[in-house]
C-alpha cells in the first residue's frame, strides 16, 4: 500500500490518508479481507501522529471501506457494490460539472459532449470506442 503525504496541500492529513486508501479499495488494488498496517506502524512510516492515522481508519470504517477487529488489526471490508456506486457516481458528477464549465467557456454544445462521450464510452466488450467522427479518418499521416 502507497500512501503519501502531501505537505502542502490544504487538506488535513487524515484526509490525504482517507482519499488515498479509498481510491485503491475503488480500482482493486486493495481488496476484501487484505489487512491494512496498524495505525501505530503507519503513523511510524508516514512520521505522523498515530492520532491522525486513527482519524483516517476510523473515517474509512464510518464509510464502509474497512472493518476492524479487536487485537487483530483493520482489514479491507466486502465489496460493497452499492456504496462503490454511488462513490463512482459521485466522481463522474464532479467530472460532468467540469467538464459543463469548460463547455460552456468554449462555446461546445450538449450534442457534440455527446459525440465526444460516445468516443470514449466502452462497447458491449468494455473496450473503449475510439471511432473518429465524420469526415475526420485518418488520410494516412498527410494533411490533405
Amino acid at each position: 500500500m502507497n500512501i503519501f503525504i502531501d505537505n502542502r496541500s490544504g487538506d488535513p492529513i487524515y484526509q490525504q490518508i482517507f482519499t488515498q486508501i479509498r481510491s485503491q479499495i475503488i480500482d482493486g488494488t486493495l481488496r476484501h479481507n487484505d489487512a491494512l498496517p496498524s495505525m501505530r506502524s503507519l503513523a511510524k512510516d508516514l512520521r505522523i501522529s498515530v492520532i491522525t492515522t486513527k482519524r483516517a481508519y476510523e473515517e474509512l470504517e464510518r464509510a464502509g471501506f474497512i472493518y476492524t477487529v479487536p487485537g487483530k488489526g483493520s482489514f479491507i471490508a466486502g465489496e460493497n457494490a452499492e456504496l462503490l456506486r454511488e462513490e463512482s457516481l459521485r466522481q463522474i458528477e464532479e467530472h460532468l460539472e467540469q467538464v459543463a464549465v469548460l463547455a460552456a467557456a468554449a462555446g461546445v454544445s450538449r450534442a457534440e459532449i455527446g459525440e465526444m462521450y460516445a468516443m470514449f464510452a466502452p462497447d458491449h466488450t468494455g473496450q473503449p470506442v475510439h471511432t473518429e467522427p465524420a469526415g475526420t479518418e485518418n488520410n494516412g499521416g498527410t494533411d490533405e
